[in-house]
């Protein structure tokens, strides 16, 4: 029998409130694991465009890109080296920290000086590797199985 005082609670209320525990009990590992591969696609797909046809991505980085004190070839360099690294070891959650920092400069670079325009994207970049840097690769990652090596924690 219900208390004459306490708030009468329906079925919808009770779903809810039972959604909410099951969501919170995700493991943030799971959730690490499916934000390393979001980010690594989006970089590794952009690498790879621009390893296709080395002589369009130089013209991008000449007419279109325009990165101020870097020459357009150093420059592709640079973004296709940090493009095709990366993702490769962000699946393996292998420095994801250090990945996930020059990952948020090179998104930093390209929403102030190639696409202002386009923070609605670049923010859920930055909202992605803000999270890898902050809490890490998760449970599931070669960074883990080293830190329980050098710590020795079991």
């Amino acid at each position: 029998m219900n208390h004459p005082t306490a708030p009468q609670r329906g079925l919808a209320f009770t779903l809810y409130v039972r959604a909410l525990h099951w969501l919170e009990r995700i493991p943030y590992w799971f959730l690490a694991i499916l934000l390393r591969l979001a980010v690594a696609t989006v970089f590794w797909n952009s690498g790879m465009t621009k390893l296709a046809s080395w002589d369009t991505a130089i013209a991008l980085f000449t007419d279109e890109y325009r990165l101020p004190l870097l020459p357009p070839e150093v420059a592709a360099y640079i973004a296709v080296s940090i493009e095709l690294t990366s993702p490769v070891l962000l699946v393996l959650g292998l420095l994801t920290r250090p990945t996930a920092a020059v990952l948020l400069g090179m998104t930093t670079v390209i929403e102030v000086f190639v696409y202002p325009l386009a923070w609605p994207t670049h923010i859920q970049w930055a909202a992605m590797l803000l999270v890898l840097l902050a809490r890490g690769p998760g449970r599931l990652s070669l960074d883990e199985l080293i830190r329980k090596r050098v710590l020795g924690d079991a």
